[in-house]
């Protein structure tokens, strides 16, 4: 597989030592480079600092999905069921943009990018198989929300219908889904004018742009639930149209934009429904969350799912150049990519925590105190970190056993499993530090 100029230089530069004369013997003495902390922040200073950078900007953009989620416990009374369906549609935009990210970040690597939109080149397929993902995991996922929310009827309150998850996940989710994709492909142009590496922030900045859009354009949607005939027929057309456009690309020639979807929906589905399930233990213990909890929670999963993806975006991305070796127990090159996610996760969470106590704060808001907000997000961020280390190189080693692109498959393995892990370790904290 041919690496490009910029990697066969990126990697010459890194290994190859620097020749010293010393006298008339000419001596061999390796180049030195600060690595932070003797490695553990990263293979290099540039890495831990551009991932450093994406996270932190995550973790304050949060604070928008924080607000817009704690002001919506009116609708959460009125509309059961809705809880349920956040982390799957945070997820769901982070999951379809964050491989697109992974992509564009391999094929720039490569040198086979180019900014042609013709629907057959690399980044036209790349576009219509984002907007196929979209609405059908998005519809399939609302079906699912609908079966789990009939589990939830309380006190004879019924939930909202299929229609109303219909119009709420797939018209929300595709109005978020054309400012993330706007977003995503003017990070990647950034990321080749400035030189930055996508794997080190796409992950991130991808969360970061499905908190704040994701959030609102569902809060927009929900004008449109519960409307009667309105919400059926609106229900329906959307139905329509993903069906149009999945047989439509089924029975083209685009083999990249099919293979993509083929790979890629039923892990989107899959990570669906468990994100569906973390939804299901935040509403159980939706009396454990208070204001201030419901601002930390999307800046807690998301940077969770962030931390692993960009383990999965750097893994992907040298399983495609070769420069990693798969085995049971991690090779060195794997073991220095999850030192580097350890090691961020507990300044971030931190941040998180400091960011939600100082914002309720402000909202003139209960906080249980910034230490116990530490406490919590630290040790329940800490825990799911080690989990998501785990599925991120196994997932990422099962998806090349079985002959699959792990850049399809990475991030949504990682946030299927995390936001399940994520939301139960966020309770379990809560819990353990006694925090009403």
């Amino acid at each position: 597989m041919r690496i490009s100029d910029r990697a066969r230089s990126t990697l010459a530069w890194v290994s190859s030592p620097r020749p010293r004369t010393v006298g008339r013997v000419r001596l061999t003495v390796p180049r030195l480079r600060w690595r932070p902390l003797g490695g553990i922040l990263g293979p290099a200073k540039s890495d831990a600092g551009q991932s450093l950078a994406a996270l932190a900007f995550s973790a304050v953009t949060s604070v928008v999905a924080g607000l817009t989620l704690a002001s919506q416990e009116e609708n959460f009374r009125t509309l059961p069921g809705l809880l349920l369906f956040i982390p799957a549609a945070i997820g769901l935009r982070g999951n379809v943009f964050g491989p697109l990210g992974s992509r564009l970040s391999t094929t720039i690597q490569m040198g086979t990018f180019s900014w042609t939109w013709r629907r057959d080149s690399i980044l036209g397929q790349n576009l219509i198989a984002v907007l196929v993902n979209t609405l059908a995991a998005s519809l399939g996922i609302s079906l699912v929300a609908e079966v789990l929310a009939l589990f939830l009827r309380t006190a004879g309150v019924a939930p909202i219908g299929f229609a109303d998850f219909v119009v709420a996940g797939v018209l929300g989710g595709v109005l978020a889904s054309v400012v993330v994709l706007g977003f995503t492909l003017v990070l990647a142009l950034a990321a080749v004018r400035l030189d930055l590496d996508l794997d080190n922030v796409v992950a991130p900045m991808v969360t970061a742009a499905s908190d704040l859009i994701t959030l609102p354009a569902l809060v927009i949607s929900l004008g449109l639930v519960r409307r009667g005939n309105s919400t059926i027929l609106t229900a329906t057309a959307l139905t329509i149209l993903t069906i149009v456009l999945s047989l439509w690309l089924h029975r083209s020639g685009l083999t990249m934009a099919r293979r993509i979807v083929a790979e890629s929906l039923p892990v989107l589905l899959v990570a669906g429904s468990l994100s569906l399930l973390a939804g299901v233990a935040i509403e159980a213990s939706e009396d454990r969350f208070s204001w201030v909890l419901l601002v930390l929670l999307p800046g807690y999963l998301g940077s969770a799912g962030a931390l692993g993806g960009i383990l999965a975006n750097r893994l992907s991305t040298k399983v495609h150049l070769g420069l990693v070796d798969f085995s049971f127990w991690p090779s060195a090159a794997a073991r220095s990519d999850m030192a580097f996610i350890a090691a961020l996760a507990t300044p971030i969470f931190a941040l998180l925590a400091c960011i939600a106590h100082a914002t309720a704060t402000v909202a003139n808001q209960e906080s249980p105190g910034l230490l116990l907000l530490l406490a919590v997000a630290v040790t329940g961020g800490l825990a799911a970190t080690v989990f998501v280390l785990a599925v991120a190189y196994f997932g990422t080693l099962a998806t090349v056993r079985f002959g699959l692109d792990p850049d399809n498959t990475g991030i949504p393995l990682v946030t299927a499993t995390l936001d399940v892990v994520g939301a139960l370790s966020l309770v379990a904290a809560v819990i353990l530090w006694r925090v009403a």
